[in-house]
């Protein structure tokens, strides 16, 4: 008799996820935010699988309306699968809501200003540190096309092509596209400091420097759209472009 195929492989993988760091619970509030944020690009992020990062209200006695939450996040197109930090009653308060809880990757934010930061991408949940940057960059001698990604672990990423739209470019440290960027640009994933990102022509969909992040709407209003540009993340961690002067 032939033995019967297993019916699942249950494997580790490191994915990417979003993160949405929480400043406030009140859900009308968040409805608020969201909506400022995100209305204009109501499918940006559909199907988008989150981590709701507890850290900031961790040392708060903050009831969070799960089912709530989830239920208004979604309207944006962001799945909620887990969260991370927290204290033990909002992490119960996860579980009992079926959200997975991942752990800590990073100090908790103190700054408690802003009613709810944007979403940003990153690399999944670890506890692992940052890698020590690596002897060269990766680099991608072929053009990223949709639904591609390339991650550069430890160091830099070299695209020497363009990045389609639904492409994503990933890096623990800079990212240089020696082509058009019309997809996604996400450097210093694992907050390695003093990460940049270059491009030939920048049209991007979206751009990120450890973890601060904006969206193409508000990069066509850059004098930078479409031209050779650097972008830095500066003070209060507002990311700068700058067109890069060729010659």
């Amino acid at each position: 008799m032939t033995e019967s195929p297993p019916a699942f492989a249950l494997k580790g993988q490191m994915l990417s996820l979003a993160t949405l760091e929480l400043y406030n619970p009140n859900i009308i509030t968040l409805a608020t935010a969201l909506k400022e944020r995100l209305g204009q690009n109501p499918a940006f992020f559909d199907h988008t699988p989150v981590v709701i990062d507890l850290s900031p209200l961790q040392d708060t006695q903050k009831w969070i309306d799960f089912p709530a939450l989830v239920s208004l996040i979604g309207n944006y197109g962001l799945i909620a699968v887990g969260v991370r930090g927290g204290n033990e009653t909002q992490r119960n308060q996860a579980q009992s809501a079926h959200l997975a809880l991942f752990s800590e990757s990073r100090t908790p934010s103190k700054d408690t200003t802003t009613p709810i930061p944007a979403p940003a991408t990153e690399v999944a949940a670890t506890s692992e540190p940052c890698p020590p940057p690596c002897a060269g960059p990766t680099v991608i001698s072929h053009p990223l096309r949709s639904g591609q990604q390339a991650y550069a672990r430890g160091g830099d990423l070299v695209v020497e092509a363009a990045v389609s739209n639904g492409a994503e470019a990933v890096a623990d440290g800079s990212i240089h596209i020696l082509g058009a960027l019309r997809g996604r640009a996400l450097a210093g994933v694992r907050d390695m400091p003093g990460a940049r990102i270059y491009c030939m022509q920048l049209e991007a969909e979206l751009v990120s420097i450890n973890g601060t992040y904006l969206t193409q709407d508000r990069l066509e209003q850059d004098p930078a759209w479409g031209k050779p540009a650097v972008i830095e993340r500066g003070e209060q961690d507002k990311l700068i472009i700058r067109v890069l002067e060729r010659g």
